[in-house]
This record gives C-alpha cells, sequence and structure tokens, in this order.
C-alpha cells in the first residue's frame, strides 16, 4: 500500500457513515509502543488489530441501517477489518499495522468500509528540548516576540510591561 498520512493513536476521533455522533478509538491490542507521547501515558498507537468494539462509548448514537417503527436501533459497531493502513512496519506486539488517517475500518452490519479517522489523536506539546533543538532562525519565524538565547534564563519577561489603561479604550496602549 504504502500510503502516507499521520499515525493515529489512542483517544482518536471516529466516525461511522451510518451512525449520527464520533466516538474516540481506544487500544488495547499492544501496551507499549506510544507515539506523541513523552511519558508513555496515554497514547498508544493503533493498528489493524483493533477490531471488535475498539471504542470509548461503544456507539456510534442511531444506526441508519438499522431502522425500527420509531426511529432508527442503536449503533453497536463490530469492526471486522481495517483497510488503508501503513503496511511498510509491522508491530512485534500484537502482528499489526499502524492505522493512518486515511484508514477505514468495515463493520458487520455495514459489510463494507463505513467508518473514518476523523482526527487521528496526536497533539504537539513542545517541550523545553524543543527549543534546545529547533534552529535559532525556525522559532523566530514561528514566534517572532521569543527571543532563542533568553529562553532558559529565569525571567524572560522582566522589563516587560503591560502598558497603561485608558479608561476610554476598552483595553491597554
Amino acid at each position: 500500500m504504502g500510503l502516507t498520512g499521520k499515525l493515529v493513536c489512542q483517544g482518536a476521533e471516529c466516525k461511522c457513515m451510518h451512525g449520527n455522533m464520533p466516538d474516540k478509538l481506544i487500544v488495547e491490542t499492544q501496551s507499549k509502543r506510544y507515539i506523541n507521547d513523552p511519558e508513555n501515558s496515554n497514547k498508544l498507537m493503533a493498528t489493524n488489530k483493533e477490531i471488535g468494539q475498539p471504542f470509548e462509548a461503544k456507539t456510534f448514537g442511531q444506526c441508519k441501517l438499522q431502522p425500527t417503527p420509531s426511529g432508527y436501533k442503536p449503533c453497536q459497531p463490530n469492526i471486522t477489518e481495517w483497510t488503508d493502513f501503513y503496511d511498510k512496519v509491522k508491530l512485534e506486539d500484537n502482528g499489526g499495522y499502524p492505522l493512518l488517517e486515511g484508514s477505514k475500518a468495515t463493520c458487520a452490519i455495514s459489510g463494507a468500509p463505513c467508518v473514518n479517522i476523523t482526527f487521528h489523536g496526536q497533539t504537539g506539546e513542545p517541550s523545553e528540548s524543543s527549543f534546545e533543538e529547533a534552529e535559532e532562525d525556525a522559532l523566530c519565524q514561528v514566534n517572532p516576540v521569543v527571543n532563542p538565547t533568553e529562553i532558559n534564563k529565569k525571567n524572560i519577561y522582566q522589563g516587560i510591561s503591560a502598558g497603561e489603561y485608558d479608561d476610554n479604550i476598552y483595553g491597554y496602549f
């Protein structure tokens, strides 16, 4: 396959095209491989082995494929397989391949790929080493107010004031 995209981790938001609400993916097939999680605490890498009901609430709301006289039956997803995963890396822990943000799951009810990943679950969180390892020019372009050489000093805000308050203007000048 050789697909590209962001890796998916625990907490990724998923949506079924036949349901009316999202649910969050949980990873239960491995417990060692974390991504974008320096403390290895909650961002386990999701793989194509997350089958059955690998979701927090275990529902996507009401299932449009299961009508009843009063509406629809509650969705109870039963994932049978994932497609469009990254097949270049195989985890030893569970023999699975990493899911990508473009991966899709097949539910036993629909018999076709109907569950999409709407948010991969990764979040950026800069650490002290992020500033130490970054190029000074790049830091200045991302945040021109921050002087990278001053980051490790105790009070980088010394000498900076918010200005004087003026009652005629709603704010500072």
